[in-house]
Order: structure tokens, then C-alpha cells, then sequence
């Protein structure tokens, strides 16, 4: 089985006391949960105006 590395792009936009983290902590479990993905990581959070 040939392993992959896939980069995405994802902006949310986050009500007021919402962190990145914990947006990222669940995209990540979800993605884990639903594709067998053997790990995630997320490589920055950037706000924007």
C-alpha cells in the first residue's frame, strides 16, 4: 500500500471565544475516523482580518 502525504487548505470562520485548536482537534479526529488516516498535524493557524 503506497502511503500518501496530502496538503489542505482549510478557512473557517470562528464565533467569538473559539480557538483554531480546537477547530483543528476535531477536523482531526473526524478525518481519522472517517478515512483511516494514519496521522494529522496541523502545521499553522494564521488569523485573518
Amino acid at each position: 500500500m503506497r502511503k500518501v502525504d496530502l496538503y489542505v487548505k482549510v478557512e473557517v470562520e470562528l464565533d467569538e471565544g473559539e480557538t483554531p485548536e480546537r477547530i483543528a482537534n476535531e477536523i482531526t479526529r473526524l478525518l481519522q475516523k472517517l478515512y483511516v488516516v494514519r496521522s494529522v498535524e496541523l502545521s499553522s493557524a494564521i488569523p485573518r482580518e
